[in-house]
């Protein structure tokens, strides 16, 4: 069951149904965006949203799921739902995505590739810790 926040940019958005063709869709559209295809790899993905008109995308998936950026080490948690408004070449207001940081859970509030530079991609937390990768560790 979609949020409050989801079903209000419902209206005029760009919704698809099923794992498979979600996948397919979040694809084209992080590669649209200028943004690493590998970003989201979510799995048994129920719905994909993008509502064009304010930016807004979403995801619904059955569960949580964690996932672990191999060139990286770095452990990802995505929720059932996440959500982010999209500008070219950034996510913000992310909801849903957290990284593991020794010990704790941070969340995930902004992805952006740096400018002037297509070679690494940044992620900001919600404590305003940022770190930033080569993209290479993000594709699909």
């Amino acid at each position: 069951m979609a949020s409050k926040v989801i079903d209000s940019y419902r209206n005029s958005a760009v919704i698809i149904k099923g794992d498979e063709e979600c996948k397919k869709m979040s694809v084209q559209f992080l590669e649209e965006q200028g943004l690493p295809k590998g970003l989201f790899p979510l799995e048994n993905i129920e719905e994909f949203g993008y509502n064009r008109n304010v930016g807004f995308i979403w995801f619904l998936q059955k569960k949580k799921i964690e996932h672990t950026f191999k060139k990286i080490k770095q452990v990802v948690s995505y929720a059932p739902e996440v959500t982010a408004f999209v500008e070219k070449e950034k996510l913000k207001k992310i909801t849903g995505v957290k990284t593991k940081e020794v010990m704790f859970w941070l969340s995930v509030v902004e992805v952006y590739i740096e400018e002037g530079s297509k070679e690494k991609v940044t992620f900001k937390t919600g404590t305003s810790l940022s770190e930033s990768f080569d993209v290479s560790a993000f594709m699909a």
